[in-house]
């Protein structure tokens, strides 16, 4: 064999490994999002929820309109944020269910690959409820979208860590009792960076106040990187113990 061509095996096994992984990744997504969109729980609990925030913020503060135009981006994503407490406690009830975590790990998936795929799931969920919020806060607070693209790599960046450090959190407090009670907890202040990242970059977004908002989408991506290396290192572990 040509040195040439040992150069060249071990990057095809790596990109073998890659797409392996990325398989794996889309099926524990594609198996989640499945389930929920048989619950319904996104959009028969989740959705409404949320839009029922939106208007009693509205009516809370309509008597000062332009205080809740400067607060629009915050209550915005505040309202993403209660999404993701129910969305993840989801997340962690699934595997619950039956040994359903034990017998993933024992299928000999990585346990970044399972890490992934709940993340990706939740991820889209909350993707989904940003995509009706933002419409909402148009219609209801008359907000005005002066930079759509920035709106929607915000909302991409965010929704991405809120997903991977929710999912990490749920690892954590799989094996705990009251997880329901523990994992908002944990999981508000450990997000809060994503809430304030998110909300200045949206306020450049819609023009509310005089910020750099690509500028917080960079820190929501690095917030994004850590949370998803950490969970891809630690999940394994974690669910053994739990």
């Amino acid at each position: 064999m040509s040195e040439r061509a040992l150069q060249l095996r071990p990057m095809g096994l790596m990109w073998r490994d890659l797409r392996l992984l990325a398989g794996d990744i889309g099926l524990i997504a594609a198996k989640d999002l499945r389930i929920e969109w048989r619950a319904r729980t996104t959009l028969g609990q989740v959705l409404p929820f949320a839009l029922l925030v939106l208007v009693l913020f509205g009516f809370a503060l309509n008597a000062n309109r332009p205080t809740l135009e400067l607060a629009t981006p915050g209550l915005l994503w505040m309202t993403v944020l209660f999404a993701t407490v129910v969305a993840v406690q989801r997340s962690v009830a699934v595997e619950s269910i039956d040994g359903a975590g034990r017998m993933l790990l024992l299928s000999g998936m990585a346990p970044a690959a399972a890490f992934g795929g709940k993340a990706l799931a939740v991820a889209v969920q909350l993707l989904a409820v940003a995509a009706v919020l933002l419409p909402g806060v148009v219609l209801l607070y008359g907000a005005e979208i002066e930079s759509l693209p920035l709106a929607v790599v915000a909302s991409l960046a965010a929704t991405a860590g809120l997903a991977a450090a929710g999912s990490l959190l749920g690892a954590v407090v799989a094996g705990v009792r009251a997880h329901q009670t523990v994992l908002p907890i944990l999981l508000l202040p450990v997000v809060a960076p994503v809430l304030i990242a998110a909300t200045r970059a949206f306020e450049d977004a819609l023009g509310t106040a005089a910020v750099n908002g690509w500028s917080w989408v960079g820190l929501l991506a690095g917030f994004t990187v850590v949370n998803v290396a950490l969970g891809a290192v630690a999940y394994g572990p974690l669910m053994e113990e739990a």
